[in-house]
């Protein structure tokens, strides 16, 4: 908690323990002792987990994955790693599901085992703990949440989210099916049929094939960005007036945060309504241009739900209704203009707020302002003006 509020400069040590809980849950920092993924104000010691091992850089895993994992731990140090009762079970699974290449899975455990014994012994100590908390993660202890399988915005929004499809252990027994998946709070489902299996299907496949895309587009895709953000990319192309993650100079940091934006900035908000809001200057002057047409309030209603987000959790409750009043309420001083959808799922989340209860009215207010607002604001003087002036500074140095 002290390290979260130091680092992060958070005042409210509830906020920290919050914001901790969820951080751990997804892995990146784990208890020493315990493999209940939370955050403790109670002395508890935590390690950070190893990069390798982060969710953002994890493939998902697969049952053989967990196999080999559970497997090598019968073969090392008894008192330190035997196997918890939930474990157990879930190996006796897993070797009638591959009995036929259990030998396989055993020889790859086995070849792990003896590259970890080569290695010094509070280095396999650090490393038997973070491969456990990652597998606390993927195939946590029974009656945890599996964190990997859950969207915390679409939770947060909707009040009913779906249970964890998979079974809490992670691995269906041999031969049984897995329950159909249930609401939270409401009546307990039909049986699943035959049918609903086959539309199940039919539905998928129909998205599969609308979502699909030949190799060739997603390169052709790839490179154009790739070209358009080379000479943005300080590893790739030299920059003004030096690198500062090569050399101690500092001044392309400073140049790239003043509220004064160099040419190679100004061009880049052209790219996207994204890369232009990304830049300080870049949503200045975007809100000068929409103040010039009346219509201001689209931006501040995106940037205070933005603010929002990463507000205190106390004062969600209390911003929210701000919000609200001051742009969706009957009579609002700055009224946006939302689709009825929108609204309704707006007002909908607001009988109880999360950080995440505008998501549905920012995402229309975006697209309203990426169709429309933007577009205009690329052939205003405002930017045109900007842009050639910028490059006329450039040209003289």
């Amino acid at each position: 908690r002290q390290w979260l509020m130091k680092n992060l400069s958070i005042e409210d040590p509830a906020e920290a323990i919050h914001l901790g809980s969820l951080i751990a849950a997804h892995g990146y920092v784990f208890p020493i002792s315990d493999h209940v993924l939370t955050l403790k104000d109670d002395g508890t010691l935590y390690r950070f987990q190893s990069p390798y091992f982060w969710p953002s850089n994890c493939w998902e895993p697969e049952n053989t994955d967990y196999a080999i994992y559970l497997c090598k731990r019968t073969m090392q140090n008894k008192a330190r790693l035997e196997l918890a009762d939930y474990e157990a079970e879930n190996l006796a699974r897993l070797q009638r599901a591959f009995a036929r290449k259990w030998e396989f899975i055993f020889m790859q455990a086995e070849a792990q085992v003896k590259i970890d014994r080569k290695k010094d012994k509070a280095e396999r100590k650090i490393l038997d703990s973070q491969e456990r908390a990652f597998w606390d993660v993927h195939r946590p202890v029974p009656g945890c949440v599996n964190t990997t399988e859950m969207d915390i915005r679409k939770c947060r929004r909707e009040k009913n989210p779906h249970r964890v499809k998979k079974s809490v252990y992670g691995v269906p027994d041999d031969g049984q099916s897995q329950p159909s998946p249930v609401h939270i709070g409401s009546q307990p489902t039909r049986k699943t049929t035959k049918d609903d299996v086959q539309k199940e299907i039919t539905f998928l496949n129909i998205q599969l094939e609308r979502h699909c895309m030949k190799v060739s587009k997603v390169a052709d895709s790839l490179m154009t960005y790739t070209e358009q953000f080379m000479e943005y990319d300080p590893f790739v192309s030299a920059v003004e007036p030096s690198n500062p993650w090569i050399s101690d100079d500092t001044t392309f940091w400073d140049l790239e945060a003043s509220r004064e934006p160099t040419q190679q900035r100004v061009k880049k908000w052209g790219f996207s309504l994204e890369e232009a809001l990304k830049d300080p200057a870049g949503r200045d002057q975007f809100l000068k241009f929409l103040e010039s047409e009346f219509s201001s309030e689209n931006l501040r209603f995106w940037l205070a739900v933005q603010d929002f987000k990463r507000r205190p959790l106390h004062e969600v409750p209390s911003r929210a209704q701000e919000i609200w009043q001051e742009f969706l309420a009957e009579g609002a001083p700055s009224s946006i203009n939302l689709d009825s959808h929108s609204y309704e799922r707006t007002s909908q989340n607001l009988k109880d707020p999360g950080r995440y209860s505008y998501e549905d009215a920012q995402e229309h207010i975006f697209k309203l302002m990426k169709s429309d607002s933007y577009a205009r604001f690329l052939r205003s003087n405002i930017y045109q003006d900007l842009l050639l002036a910028r490059k006329k500074v450039s040209c003289t140095r």
